[in-house]
Parts: structure tokens; C-alpha cells; sequence
């Protein structure tokens, strides 16, 4: 049974310029920058110290919501704090406690053992750079047998169990920025313990983390539902090697080899939330980028991972994963349709399907009064009037080898374009297009976008070479657009030493 979520007002703080303001703790002060928000500090968040398989003490906080019942089996989540972070930061920057009372389940959200930095394992060139970096932000480095932090994690999994009627079906870890990297390294080497798994906020692991020199995967955990974030301004940390679409391609190529998943996704764009849902044989993955964010996690992102993925998720006592269906299920858009420029491939119904010429990315330019110069006035993806026609379910006709066309809309409405004409004749009225038809192996093309908005009423949103249609609104990002070339391009996704 659901509870219902109450958003509880707080204080802002605005000035505040402070990665981790401290008077947040157990105040109702909240910091709202670029979608990376806080929420009041959770009355029922409870802080903890104790000697948690290491030397020295530990510090972490718990998260009980009031509809815990201790006769029933409880999900449980570790929640991993960002670099320089602490566990009550994790827990006021997410919605983790929100989903926590709706859905009753506890939160574990530990700080890391020592320096407020996770300790993770790197690659020779990592280790060389790091020991260059200022001593306050260098990373901690060791290997998984003398790790503080994974000792730390199984002593409070084992405590927890003991504490609370965990449901062993059920454990989960999600981590932010350094926390993603060590997340993903503990999913890499102890996945078997976890139901699922989450990154957020970048700090991909270095692809020589990731394969062995053969290309063969480096993996001890076995195959893991695995959840990965990307702000599509996220940025790379400054020792990684490879630029960031190379280095989330790879982390996306990792997953999917290892949880069996070699169809096509299928693909979701709702705002600034963009999703690749993919199907395994062994499990799913899924790849998911927020539109207009820099580096961090969303206060609503917590409350996606569970409601998406999280949710329908358990790990049975003989390791394998079982799929319950999710809060929300994971499907692509009903209607969506993606071109990129010089590619005759397009993405339908989601599936590739073939257009009859490519689509071609063109410039309206501006002459007059330039003495021989141009500028370029907009530039518009166009597709053949034939396969726009197939995507609407209208009826259409060449004359002339294609230089003329018609068009007879589902709702009675006409259409006429002519080639090299930016003129469109809509039952007998003339109205502009975004730019002029081009003639192109037989075929009449025109601007999908102009198409979408203008004569459909549809969202059409293009970054780089790519367009993206729907029937709702939706924002395409930097990291998606480049999925989806690779996609309509046939390009192999793969790991590169």
C-alpha cells in the first residue's frame, strides 16, 4: 500500500554558495541550484556512530520510515554520497526519504570512511594524475582487499539485517559522483548481493577498469540490473582519458554485454528526461540522461530509479533476477520518430526502419545585401515526403520523377510541395515551410520539424544532427542524440583499449 508524498516547505538559503552548507544539518534550510535541490532535513533521519569492519569508528544515517512494520520483509537502500559529501547531504539532495515513506522502505546513507571520499581502484594513468591534484581532492585509492569501504558496506549490511527485517530479495545501492564510482566498483566485484544497482552524476570508471586486455569483461559480481545517470553537461573528471560520450558509451557497452541485453532499446523522452530501456537476457539496463544539467543529481531522481527500475526488482537465493514489473513501467514512447542528417535509416515505432532517400540536414541562408556573403538563418532536417506519409498514415503522390507531391492527411486535409520551393499549398491557402523542398534520389523532401509543429501540432526537438518527434513534450539531449546516431548509423558500440 501506497502513503502519500507531502513535500514539506523550507527555508532557502540563496547566498549560500558552499558545496556542502552545514547549517542545512537538521535545519529546514534548502539549496536550490541548477535542479541539484535540497529538502528540509528529514525529522526521522537518525545519525550513527560505530566500529563497522574497520579500525577506527564509522558514521552513517538511517532512514525508518513511520510505516515500517517489522513483521514484514523491507527493501533496503544503501544511498553513497558524492566526493566530499556526507551521508545526511545524500539524504537531503535526494527524495530517497520521500520514496522511503511512500513505499516503505529504509535507507541506509553511510559517509564514506575516511576524507569524505569513497576508496576506489584506478588505473595507472589515474593514479599519476591524481598525485598531482591539490592533497584536500585527491581521490582515495586502494584495492578491493584492503578496501575500508567495502568492509564498511557488508559490517552495516550484516548490522542492518540484524536490526530490521531486511528482505535479502531486495538490497539496492545508488551513488552520486564519487559514490557512482564506487558503486559501480562494488556492483563490478559483490553485484550478487544487490537487486539492482544506480550511478548518478557521471565519474565513469576508466575502460582498462572495465576489460581485460583481450576485451573480455572484468567482473566478479555476474550479471546486475544496472541504472545510469548522466546530466548532459555532466563533464568528465579531469584524469579520464577519453571524452564524455566515449567514456558513457562505454560504461552503457559494459552493462549490456554483461546482462545479455543485444536488441535495440526502446526509447523515452518525456521533458528533460530522456531514457534507453534495455531488455537482457540475464537483466536489464537502463541509460538515462537529464536535459540542461551540469554535474550532480535531480531531487527527483532517487524517486525515478525506484518508481522505474528499483521497484519491480529482486535477486532470488540462487542469483537470478526477477522482474516483478516496476512501479512505472519501462516502455519507449508510443509515438516517436527520430532522423539524423545523411543517414536513410529512421527510428519508428521503436525499431530502425528504412526511408526511401536520406535525411538531409539543410541551411536557409540569407543573401541580399551580404556583397557575395551569407548567413545562416536555421538549419532543418529533411526527410521524403513518402516516409512522412508512412509515419501519419497519409496518403501521398509523385509527379514529375518526384519534383511534385501531394498529400492527403487521416483528417481530410491536402497538401502540395513542389521542389525548391519553400512554399506548401494547405488545402488552397500558401503558407512557408522552414525551409524550400530538395529533390533527392527521386524522392521530394521536406523539413520534419516544420512538418511536426506546424501541420501536426507536435514537439519536435533537434540537438546536433538529430532530430527527435513526438506527440508530448520532450527535450533531446547531447548524450541521447548520440545514442540515437549510432543507432540510425548502425555504428557498433564498443569498448576500445
Amino acid at each position: 500500500m501506497e502513503h502519500q508524498i507531502k513535500i514539506l516547505p523550507g527555508t532557502p538559503d540563496d547566498n549560500n554558495r558552499d558545496y556542502l552548507p552545514e547549517s542545512i544539518k537538521c535545519s529546514d534550510i534548502v539549496v536550490n541550484e541548477n535542479g541539484n535541490n535540497s529538502q528540509p532535513y528529514p525529522k526521522g533521519l537518525q545519525e550513527f556512530h560505530g566500529i563497522m569492519g574497520n579500525d577506527t569508528e564509522d558514521e552513517w544515517y538511517e532512514y525508518v520510515p513511520a510505516c515500517y512494520d517489522p513483521a514484514k520483509k523491507t527493501p533496503l537502500v544503501f544511498a553513497m554520497h558524492g566526493g566530499l559529501m556526507t551521508g545526511w547531504g545524500q539524504a537531503v539532495y535526494t527524495s530517497w526519504t520521500m520514496v522511503a515513506d511512500r513505499d516503505n522502505i529504509i535507507v541506509v546513507f553511510p559517509n564514506a570512511h575516511s576524507r569524505r571520499l569513497w576508496t576506489v581502484e584506478a588505473s595507472d594513468l589515474e593514479r599519476k594524475v591524481d598525485a598531482q591534484l591539490p592533497v584536500e581532492i585527491r581521490q582515495n585509492l586502494g584495492d578491493n582487499d584492503h578496501n575500508p569501504d567495502i568492509k564498511l558496506v557488508f559490517a552495516l549490511l550484516d548490522y542492518l539485517k540484524g536490526k530490521y527485517n531486511i528482505d535479502e530479495e531486495r538490497i539496492f545501492m545508488q551513488g552520486m559522483s564519487n559514490g557512482n564510482m564506487f558503486t559501480s566498483q562494488f556492483t563490478r566485484y559483490f553485484g550478487n548481493v544487490l537487486a539492482g544497482a544506480s550511478g548518478a552524476g557521471g565519474g565513469t570508471p576508466n575502460p582498462r577498469l572495465l576489460c581485460n586486455s583481450d576485451g573480455t569483461l572484468k567482473n566478479q559480481g555476474g550479471p546486475t540490473p544496472m541504472w545510469t545517470s548522466i546530466p548532459e553537461t555532466n563533464g568528465c573528471p579531469p584524469w579520464c582519458e577519453y571524452d564524455d560520450d566515449t567514456i558513457y558509451m562505454y560504461t552503457r557497452v559494459y552493462w549490456n554485454q554483461l546482462n545479455g541485453c543485444h536488441a535495440d532499446p526502446e526509447i523515452s523522452i518525456i521533458g528533460e528526461d530522456a531514457f534507453a530501456f534495455y531488455k537482457g537476457e540475464k537483466c536489464d539496463n537502463v541509460f538515462f540522461e537529464i536535459k540542461n544539467r551540469d554535474h550532480g543529481q535531480t531531487l527527483d531522481e532517487a524517486a525515478i530509479v525506484w518508481d522505474y527500475f528499483f521497484s519491480g526488482l529482486r535477486r532470488k537465493a540462487d542469483g537470478t533476477i526477477v522482474d516483478e514489473g516496476s512501479r512505472i513501467p519501462r516502455k519507449g514512447d508510443s509515438f516517436a520518430v527520430a532522423v539524423a542528417d545523411g543517414c536513410p535509416t529512421a527510428w519508428f515505432k521503436n525499431k530502425r526502419v528504412e526511408m526511401k532517400a536520406p535525411a538531409i540536414k539543410w541551411q536557409k541562408l540569407k543573401y541580399h545585401g551580404l556583397n557575395g556573403g551569407q548567413k545562416v538563418k536555421g538549419e532543418y532536417i529533411c526527410v521524403p515526403v513518402s516516409f512522412i506519409a508512412q509515419v501519419f498514415g497519409a496518403e501521398y503522390r509523385y509527379e514529375e520523377d518526384g519534383a511534385v507531391a501531394y498529400m492527403t492527411l487521416k483528417d481530410g486535409r491536402t497538401l502540395q510541395f513542389a521542389r525548391g520551393s519553400i512554399a506548401c499549398v494547405i488545402g488552397n491557402d500558401v503558407r512557408c515551410m522552414y525551409c524550400e523542398a530538395l529533390h533527392r534520389e527521386g524522392e521530394l523532401c521536406i523539413s520534419l520539424e516544420w512538418f511536426a509543429r506546424f501541420i501536426m501540432n507536435m514537439c519536435a526537438s533537434k540537438c546536433g544532427d538529430v532530430l527527435y518527434v513526438t506527440d508530448h513534450h520532450a527535450e533531446l539531449g547531447v548524450t541521447m542524440a548520440y545514442l540515437i546516431g549510432n543507432l540510425l548509423h548502425n555504428k557498433e558500440e564498443k569498448i576500445v583499449l
